[in-house]
């Protein structure tokens, strides 16, 4: 049972999540995501509403139950297989977030700044509203998501993919070195 209850290394996570791409290759299908699943339950709620919403979102059905699995993986491996222990950062980034007044460290999450107090606050309204908003609109604008992008459309050599990659990784250097400490500041 310790598998299940441990992070798997890089060596066999990553293989896995490669396979992805040529079995969905292998099937036919040259789209992989999670944001595009939004899209598709909108379709099937409000269909005819929208010019955005009309198409044959039954195709992607497929989609939908990836990700109903990953909701259900996810309440699976949380309630069953949760590790106990608290979450294991470095010592330096532990000293980097004490410095900005970030100290409770029990969580997935900081709890100082993500909780429903923190939501009322100037640091929790731009930390979850604001940086919300951007992450559904940046998948939005850039077409989809990290694993639409960085892994099917890097795999089909799509150059938007690559330019949305790249924004990714600038995005994600960007937010603990500048960002972060900027509203911390606040």
């Amino acid at each position: 049972m310790n598998i299940l209850t441990q992070p798997w290394p890089w060596y066999v996570s990553g293989p896995l999540i490669g396979l992805m791409v040529p079995i969905l290759l292998i099937v036919g299908n040259k789209t992989f995501g999670i944001s595009s699943s939004l899209r598709h339950i909108c379709a099937a709620c409000i269909p005819g509403k929208a010019e955005f919403f009309k198409y044959d979102w039954k195709a992607e059905s497929w989609n939908l139950i990836f990700a109903l699995g990953i909701v259900l993986g996810g309440l699976v491996a949380g309630y069953f297989f949760a590790n106990p222990n608290p979450i294991q950062i470095s010592e330096a980034t532990v000293a980097d977030l004490s410095s900005m007044g970030i100290k409770d460290f029990s969580g997935l999450v900081p709890n100082d700044i993500f909780n429903f107090h923190s939501l009322l606050t100037v640091k929790g309204f731009l930390l979850m509203i604001a940086g919300g908003f951007f992450v559904g609109f940046g998948t939005r604008y850039a077409g989809g998501c990290t694993s639409g992008h960085s892994i099917m459309g890097m795999s089909n050599l799509q150059l938007p993919s690559l330019i949305a990659t790249i924004c990714f990784f600038v995005g994600g250097l960007a937010m603990p070195w500048f960002v972060l400490p900027w509203i911390m500041s606040l």
